[in-house]
């Protein structure tokens, strides 16, 4: 995939747990895990905005574009 999910650093940054964030963002922990780990395929901008909040950061921290994972 050429969008690479970077939660996973935000969240040690800011020593935040999947289960605090699935709190705050109120996702299913099932969900967030799947975000984490880059295995969806879209994410609805209403989440990102929420995630982005609850670990005060800009979207271009979380997700990032690479050519060479690009299928």
């Amino acid at each position: 995939m050429a969008i690479i999910v970077n939660l996973d650093v935000m969240m040690a940054k800011r020593k935040m747990s999947l289960n605090e964030l699935s709190e705050k963002v109120d996702i299913t922990l099932a969900n967030l895990s799947k975000l984490k780990t880059g295995k969806v395929k879209a994410i609805r901008f209403s989440t990102l905005e929420a995630v982005c909040e609850a670990l005060d950061c800009q979207p271009g921290e979380i997700l990032e574009y690479s050519k060479e994972n690009k299928l």
